[in-house]
Parts: C-alpha cells; structure tokens; sequence
C-alpha cells in the first residue's frame, strides 16, 4: 500500500486516492508551512498553489514529487522535471491515470502525461547531464512495465501484477522496445537506465 500525500485542495483527487486498492490517502499538507514529518511514500503537489515555489525544494523532498498541472503546460512540466521532481500529470487524469503515475514514481520512475510531452526531453531525464537521444515518451503504465522487466518478471507475473492480460503486457513490451530501440529485455532495461528512466 502505498501512502499518498496531497498538497491540493482537489476533492476528486482525494477520491480517486481513496477509490484506490493500492494507494492509501495519508492526508492533506499546506507547503507553505514548509513540512518537516511527511509522513507518506508519495506527494501530490498541485502546481496552481505553489506558482512561486522554488521547483527545486520540492525536489529535495524526502520523498517523490508528483505534479497536478490543472491545465497542459509542457514548459512547466519541463522546468519541474529538470529539478528532480518525479512526474507530472494533469489535475483531471483519471483514477487509473493517478495511480499509475503513484506506483511508478514510488518505484523510481519518471513518468509524464502525454499532453505535457511538447519537450521531448521532458520524459527521457531529469538532470541536464542525463541528456541522451530524445525518443518517443513512454506512458505510465508502459513504465510500470519497464520497472518490472528490470526486475526480471516473466509477462504472465507483470499481468499478474498489474492485473491485466498477458497480451496486454506483450504489447507493452513491444512498444517498449520500439521507443527504446532496443530488441531484448535487457538491452531494454540498459537503455532505460541510461536515460535515467529506471533507478536501481
């Protein structure tokens, strides 16, 4: 179960948090008390409350920052991914989308929702010294795929996992390979830590 924050005033958030079998609401924080005790795995910020915050501190957080954007702003969500902060998804992403982009930035993951991919960067680093070939941004749940291939999951344990079909997760690992060009699982994996898209 993972234990999720919110810096938002966002009632639908809160609910889809809470609709979650695997996410567990841990309460509601105010930045701008500057926090000392999280005391959760993720933190959702909404953007619209922290316009002048300094991206940077949100990074520095001992835990894993997920941006609510209410509107598509790939400049912003660049900027933010730049410092450290690990996503960025919009404020009206459905409760699948939500806790997707939750599990995979509590696995260590950069994950970044189509509409705020204008910068191809956005999604493939963090840190300007990670700076590979753009490629083609890969969703959350194609993420939450990778992470598992990292761990060395065979596809009937990655649908087992994400409770969906074995076809589903092979044509995940198709795109997978198509956007990372690679031709194996662990030439996959290789790439995907290159580019700083897996932490291990």
């Amino acid at each position: 179960m993972i234990r999720v924050l919110l810096a938002s005033q966002s009632g639908g958030i809160e609910t889809a948090i809470r609709s979650s079998a695997a996410l567990q609401f841990a309460g509601r924080v105010a930045l701008s008390h500057g926090p000392a005790d999280l005391a959760g795995d993720v933190l959702l910020v909404e953007a619209g409350d922290i316009a002048d915050q300094d991206w940077r501190s949100l990074a520095d957080l001992p835990i894993p920052v997920l941006l609510l954007l209410d509107a598509p702003n790939p400049d912003l969500a660049a900027a933010a991914l730049r410092t450290g902060i690990r996503g960025a998804i919009l404020l009206d992403s459905t409760p699948d989308e939500i806790e997707s982009a939750v599990r995979a930035v509590h696995a260590g993951l950069l994950v970044t929702a189509p509409e705020l991919l204008a910068d191809p960067h956005a999604a493939t680093h963090c840190t300007e010294d990670r700076i590979e070939d753009p490629i083609e941004p890969l969703t959350a749940r194609e993420l939450e795929v990778l992470d598992l291939l990292a761990e060395g999951l065979s596809n009937k344990l990655i649908a087992h996992r994400l409770s969906i079909s074995e076809h589903t997760v092979k044509t995940h690992v198709a795109s997978i390979f198509a956007k990372l060009g690679a031709s194996s699982r662990t030439e996959a994996v290789s790439h995907a830590i290159r580019r700083g898209l897996i932490m291990l």
